[in-house]
Order: structure tokens, then C-alpha cells, then sequence
């Protein structure tokens, strides 16, 4: 007698699955910016309780201190032409480097040449220290923006151009024949199919690219100084340095990382929800 075999269906119906009611911690806890805020909290007790056993304000300033001298040096206006004056600077330097990543791109993905020329420039130069030209930048521009502007382009240009180089690369071939289909070509092309669909590495790039060139920034300004009679953030820092000011150091250092968080949690963050999210290409 053939043996039977009984297949029961081991799972509830959706309808007779309890609700579980998530608890306010619960809640609470499921937002990012909840979180976030907490480990930065975290860090800042670290900070405040080291440096009262350190002791020694002119080594390690307390937190307490450094928010102070922000305080003082905001109140007065000097911080914040220090970082008008960094932050002018950027985005001359981002915008010229991102435009020209994006031509340098496009013609990389119209023959074969290009590709392999964008792909060595880059393997050349991305590895490159943008900081160790400066030296050159000076001696080329002189002491102006100029040099400030070369060094920064250097520093955006190879990271976004590799990343948005390697979504256009990406591009399912459904979507190419889409656009070839369409009579699509050129500019039209690469603006309606190639760029959506490889925007998520595109803003990879874009991201990349202002963590580098504001790093380099301030690492140029350290090294480089006064452009035009005022000096950036990076100077700032310098100048208080010197006269063993610890704790504006320390303000200049968190105006920095300020400025930072602001940029990738508000700029970034909100280009990130309108486009990738908002088009489904986000797990």
C-alpha cells in the first residue's frame, strides 16, 4: 500500500497573527537620530570626565572649556568669518572638480581610449596626497586662492570621476537598449538613463569627494596660511596653536566636525531621501 503523505501548512493565517505593540523605548530606540545623538553624548562625557583627571588645560582642555572659547570666539564673529572664508574656498574648488570629473567621465564612456585613459589617471593620481602638492600649487598660482583651488580639485576630481565611471560602467544593458531605443543620444543619453540609474554611485562619489576636499582644506590652510590678508578654519587653528591657546584649538577643531556633520547629515541625507530612496534603489 503506497504511503501517503499529509503536507499540513504549519503557519497562522496573516489575520490570526497577534499584533505585538512595540513599547515607547522600543520606539524610540527604531529612530537613527535618537541613537546618534546618544553615542555623541557618550563621547562628550568621555571627553569632559578625561580631561578633569588629566588635569592640564594647556595639554587636553575639558569639554566644558572648549565649548567656551566656541561660545566666545562665535560670539564675536571670528569663527564664523574663518569658516565663511574655508568654506568659499571649497566650493570653488568642489564645484570646479565635480565639473570636471563629469566631462572627463562622459568621454571616458564613449570610446575605449578613454576609458583606459580615466582608469589610468586615476590609478596615477587618486593615491596621490592632494597636500603634497601644495608645494607646486604655490610656485604655479602663488599665494592666493588659486593655490587652494588646484589642490582641492585634485582631491575631488579622481575619487567622484572613478565612482561615477564605474555606475555608468554598471548600467544594465536592458536599460542602455531602452535609451538607444528611444533615440537617445549624447547628452541626452547620459542625463536620462545613465546618470539615474548609476546615481547611487555617483552620490557615493559626490560624498567621498567632500570628505577629501575638506580635509585637505584645512590641512592646506595649516600649512599654507593667509590668503589675502585672512586665513580659514585651518589657520585658526594654527594661530591659536602658537600662542597655546588649547582650548580655541580645540573649538576650531569641533567647528570643523560641526560643519561636517552638517553637510552629510543634512545635505547628503536629504539628496539621498529624495532620489535614491524615493526611487526604490535603496535596500
Amino acid at each position: 500500500m503506497p504511503a501517503r503523505i499529509i503536507l499540513r501548512n504549519t503557519e497562522a493565517p496573516a489575520e490570526n497573527v497577534p499584533e505585538v505593540k512595540l513599547s515607547w523605548y522600543e520606539l524610540v530606540w527604531n529612530i537613527s537620530f535618537v541613537r546618534k545623538t546618544l553615542i555623541i553624548l557618550v563621547l562628550a562625557c568621555i571627553w569632559e570626565i578625561y580631561g578633569r583627571v588629566l588635569n592640564n588645560p594647556l595639554l587636553f582642555p575639558t569639554l566644558t572649556e572648549s565649548l567656551q572659547s566656541l561660545a566666545v570666539n562665535l560670539a564675536d564673529g571670528t569663527l564664523l568669518a574663518r569658516a565663511w572664508t574655508s568654506l568659499k574656498v571649497l566650493m570653488m574648488g568642489y564645484a570646479a572638480g565635480v565639473l570636471l570629473a563629469g566631462a572627463v567621465t562622459i568621454l571616458a564612456i564613449g570610446t575605449r581610449i578613454g576609458s583606459d585613459f580615466l582608469e589610468t589617471m586615476t590609478a596615477m593620481f587618486s593615491p596621490l596626497p592632494a597636500i603634497a602638492l601644495l608645494p607646486l600649487a604655490l610656485i604655479w598660482f602663488g599665494l592666493g586662492n588659486g593655490s587652494l583651488v588646484f589642490v582641492l580639485i585634485h582631491s575631488v576630481l579622481w575619487p567622484v570621476a572613478l565612482n561615477t565611471h564605474a555606475g555608468f560602467r554598471a548600467v544594465s544593458h536592458t536599460l542602455r537598449m531602452v535609451g538607444r531605443n528611444s533615440d537617445l543620444n549624447g547628452l541626452a543619453y547620459v542625463y536620462k538613463i545613465l546618470i539615474p540609474a548609476a546615481f547611487p554611485s555617483i552620490l557615493s562619489g559626490l560624498k567621498i569627494g567632500w570628505a577629501f576636499t575638506w580635509r585637505t582644506l584645512i590641512a592646506a590652510e595649516l600649512v599654507f596660511g593667509v590668503s589675502s590678508g585672512q586665513g580659514g578654519l585651518g589657520w585658526f587653528i594654527f594661530e591659536n596653536r602658537n600662542t597655546l591657546d588649547i582650548p580655541a584649538v580645540f573649538a576650531g577643531l569641533l567647528t570643523v566636525i560641526i560643519i561636517g556633520l552638517i553637510v552629510e547629515n543634512f545635505i547628503f541625507r536629504t539628496i539621498e531621501r529624495r532620489t535614491i530612496a524615493r526611487w526604490g534603489m535603496q535596500s
